[in-house]
């Protein structure tokens, strides 16, 4: 019987080495969204740090905030400078970066459900007395944007932690189908909180520079989406998204170990030797034995 068994294990990993591809695929993707929103996290909390200053959502530039159609907008320019208005304040998901030219001079202090609220920002950074008045469409704008930013904070923390399950577990699916069930739950729900943060996330950051950018006759502030932040929300987005696809799939397709052993399903047919050989006899020994019991029965009735 020991050479017949080590036959078996055999067959059955190679019955199922189609279900064995896809689950391993699905916690693969799973730890490429872990990294990628692991980065969006990360992105924007240290100015000293060569890459993460890079990553953010939105950068505003304030370096012309007087537009030259003004009347000596420069001299205006530079006495705001001198108030304390930096060049350029860019936004992450934990804080915002401050700075002037292309140099981060500083960072606030990473906060829980924080939301960028440049009035809030610049008021504090004017000197004593100094004021700053933004057209409506762009105070509207921060209403919605401090809405979304709670839940698009909430829902990227949650998709990060549930990354790592759905990465770990994956696997099982390989041994039953039973297992895709719970998986496919726990998976769907790492897609939906994702995917529900960079939609929120895209959205709010693009209607925000658009309310910008049409109030360029009365403040000239630019706006510029950060392409690696939103490239990686998406990213992530799109690896969750296949890997739930395929937990999804495996509730009902490709065979399981479990399926091979009780003989409910074959799986890959190239794992099976032809019938009369010794490495066969094990792979087709439960079968036939389930024909010979099914004849029995049938011949007893």
């Amino acid at each position: 019987m020991a050479p017949y068994a080590i036959s078996n294990a055999k067959i059955i990993t190679q019955a199922t080495r189609t279900r064995r591809i896809f689950a391993l695929l699905s916690s693969f993707l799973f730890l490429v969204a872990l990294v990628f929103l692991i980065l969006v996290e990360i992105g924007n909390l240290n100015a000293r740090h060569p890459v993460l200053p890079s990553i953010y959502f939105i950068k505003l530039d304030l370096s012309n905030i007087i537009p030259r159609s003004v009347p000596n907008s420069r001299l205006i320019n530079s006495i705001a400078r001198t108030l304390g208005v930096h060049d350029f304040y860019q936004v992450g998901l934990w804080n915002f970066c401050e700075g002037y030219g292309e140099d981060i001079t500083a960072c606030s202090k990473p906060r829980k459900l924080f939301w960028f609220n440049p009035v809030e920002i610049l008021l504090n950074e004017l000197l004593a007395g100094a004021t700053i008045a933004l057209p409506s469409n762009i105070t509207d704008a921060l209403t919605l944007v401090r809405i979304a930013s709670k839940w698009m904070f909430v829902l990227f923390l949650t998709g990060t932690c549930l990354t790592v399950p759905s990465a770990i577990l994956a696997p099982l699916a390989i041994y039953t189908r039973w297992a895709s069930l719970p998986l496919t739950i726990l998976t769907f729900l790492t897609a939906l909180s994702t995917t529900a943060a960079t939609i929120i996330a895209s959205a709010m950051f693009l209607i925000f520079r658009k309310a910008i950018q049409s109030a360029a006759d009365t403040i000239n502030i630019g706006a510029e989406i950060g392409i690696k932040m939103f490239v990686f929300m998406w990213i992530a987005s799109g690896a969750a998204i296949l890997g739930w696809l395929i937990q999804l799939g495996g509730c009902c397709c490709c065979a399981s170990a479990r399926d091979v052993k009780t003989g409910r399903r074959r799986g890959r047919r190239k794992a099976y030797p032809p019938f009369g050989t010794d490495s066969g006899a094990g792979a087709t020994g439960t079968v036939e034995k389930s024909r010979v019991r099914r004849r029995r029965l049938s011949g007893s009735g």
